[in-house]
């Protein structure tokens, strides 16, 4: 099969497609023939350290969108020919490639109403922010929510998640996004660049402060959050943890959430199920038209590396999806 190869840690900007052998999917597991597969930040990342369960060439990509090629022993629930999507175990190959392996207790089935490209443009950017929203966070209690970042896939998901469940919704963004992250539902936009967020939060909320934090930027934006959530708030994080050090004991009583979606793989049996809990309920709300896919661009497998590049330099607004097979 072809496959975008990464030839060792660090090099991913230097991949090139190259040949290799068709995996083969073993007892649980499903063999699929990639349709489409979504580029995200977390591909750069883990492929400038490596990983030390990874053999080279190695193959990048975690949200896969095709049809079942072959089901392993003991996989009962799908047929050959099935439309799935599901996010990847990041420790094993990916879907930067015509076919890709994956666990068929995580897959979802895709509505006939929707393309190869917008499903797979979902999983870690739009299941991270359904994690943080309806896994961690007691969204039902909340009145106001601000999101750091919303231009990004992460912040533009929780945007409209957030939307959609009634809360009124803060946001950061350049001035270039703000439009964008305004049609995505955002009821507040603040200027990173040219405002200081935390007096425009407390300016417009007087005084008291947002009852969420969803934080996609950074430790440091996480830690000057602590000063604009409301008693009792919550924060929930997908890039650093807070520097609470400065936080006075027993005085707003902020929770934390610790948001990493990867890390699922590597829990229980009936935990990593939900993977395919959360993409079967994004799926219906896509299928319903609650929410868009983000879905800003399409490429080639060749194209990849280049769109990683750009990913890496934030010039990037929305999704990106690489169409491996029509």
């Amino acid at each position: 099969m072809k496959a975008m190869l990464l030839e060792e840690k660090g090099k991913w900007e230097q991949m090139k497609t190259g040949e290799l052998k068709t995996p083969s999917p073993q007892k649980g597991e499903i063999l699929v023939k990639v349709h489409a597969v979504g580029l995200n930040p977390v591909d750069y990342k883990t492929a400038a350290n490596g990983n030390p369960g990874w053999s080279y060439p190695h193959v990048l990509g975690l949200d896969v969108a095709g049809t079942i090629e072959e089901l392993g022993e003991g996989v009962t629930e799908w047929a050959k020919g099935d439309r799935v999507v599901y996010h990847g175990d990041m420790t094993k190959g990916g879907g930067f490639a015509e076919f890709a392996v994956t666990t068929a207790h995580t897959v979802s089935r895709i509505p006939d109403e929707i393309s190869f490209k917008d499903a797979a443009a979902l999983p870690t950017a739009g299941y991270t922010a359904y994690e943080a929203l309806f896994r961690k966070l007691p969204l039902h209690t909340f009145k106001t929510i601000l999101i750091q970042g919303g231009a990004g896939g992460v912040g533009g998901f929780a945007i409209q998640l957030a939307k959609n469940a009634g809360l009124e919704v803060f946001t950061t963004a350049s001035s270039s996004n703000h439009d964008y992250v305004k049609s995505l539902g955002a009821d507040h936009v603040i200027d990173y660049g040219s405002e200081d967020v935390k007096e425009r939060v407390l300016e417009l909320t007087n005084g008291r402060g947002v009852d969420a934090v969803l934080d996609t930027v950074s430790r440091q934006t996480s830690t000057e959050a602590l000063d604009y959530i409301a008693y009792r708030g919550q924060l929930a994080h997908i890039a650093g943890a807070p520097d609470t050090s400065s936080l006075k004991p027993f005085t707003k009583v902020i929770s934390f959430h610790e948001i990493a979606l990867g890390a699922i793989h590597k829990a229980d049996f009936e935990s990593q199920k939900d993977l395919a809990a959360m993409g079967d309920e994004m799926l219906q709300l896509l299928k319903d038209g609650k929410i868009d896919s983000l879905l800003s661009e399409t490429i080639s497998l060749e194209e990849i590396p280049d769109a990683l590049v750009r990913l890496s330099e934030r010039h990037v607004k929305g999704k990106i999806v690489a169409v491996i097979a029509e």
